[in-house]
């Protein structure tokens, strides 16, 4: 059986890459952090196209939680590995600068930069060690162009870009490929307090993007097809920015 882990499965973009990792054959680890109802929904989605996984509650801020479940997961599955990872889960917190709290910087942060690193360092000596496996982080159209109200968020997209391309040339050779998907405005809960009608003007295709549209860019990267590509954002933006 091959598994997929995906960070912040529950809702949005993430519950679409569930879906599209379940339809390639991966039995999928829909990773939440509280919200128990959404993320079930995921997995009734999930066994209705007849496909199958299961729920992996902790929160990707927290070494300790990150660490526990993922330890339980692999001692219960001696042999097994899980083989694709998509690092999903994320949150907004967005205030100029002047008036951002140490609070709402040290959240964004804690959740994207420390998030992948607990989530990603444990899962790639397994990879490694197999000689195969699919990394891939959903960053933002911010962490490339920076948006005004986001110098947080921005900031930590920018850095998880920068340490997609690091770590694709360090494990290369363990034909372990790393790379990143920069969503723009795309229609999902992390949007849904946006005046979508006035922003889509300024998207050349004049709209906003689904989470399914997305989910197809990380299948791909998540394939073997995609076995000589690494290190790379691939923006998914309606020709936003480029």
């Amino acid at each position: 059986m091959k598994y997929a882990l995906v960070t912040g499965g529950s809702r949005g973009i993430g519950r679409a890459i569930c879906i599209k990792l379940a339809e390639m054959g991966y039995y999928v680890l829909i990773n939440y952090q509280s919200n128990k109802v959404e993320a079930e929904k995921t997995l009734a989605m999930l066994h209705e196209k007849g496909s199958n996984g299961e729920l992996l509650k902790f929160d990707v801020s927290d070494k300790a939680e990150v660490e526990a479940a993922l330890d339980a997961w692999q001692s219960a599955h001696a042999g097994e590995y899980i083989e694709v990872l998509v690092n999903n889960a994320g949150i907004r917190k967005d205030a100029l600068m002047v008036f951002m709290s140490d609070d709402e910087w040290h959240t964004v942060m804690n959740t994207h930069l420390n998030g992948f690193f607990y989530t990603t360092r444990i899962l790639l000596k397994l990879m490694m060690a197999k000689k195969y496996g699919r990394i891939v982080n959903v960053v933002s159209l911010s962490g490339l162009k920076g948006m005004p109200g986001q110098t947080n968020y921005s900031a930590a997209k920018a850095g998880i870009i920068g340490a997609t391309k690091a770590l694709a040339q360090e494990i290369a050779k363990k034909n372990v490929t790393v790379n990143a998907v920069a969503p723009g405005f795309i229609r999902s809960d992390m949007t849904k307090d946006l005046d979508e009608n006035q922003l889509k003007a300024i998207v050349p295709m004049n709209r906003f993007g689904t989470p399914e549209e997305v989910a197809e860019a990380v299948g791909f990267l998540a394939s073997e097809k995609a076995s000589y590509i690494t290190g790379n954002v691939i923006s998914i933006n309606g020709g936003l920015y480029t």
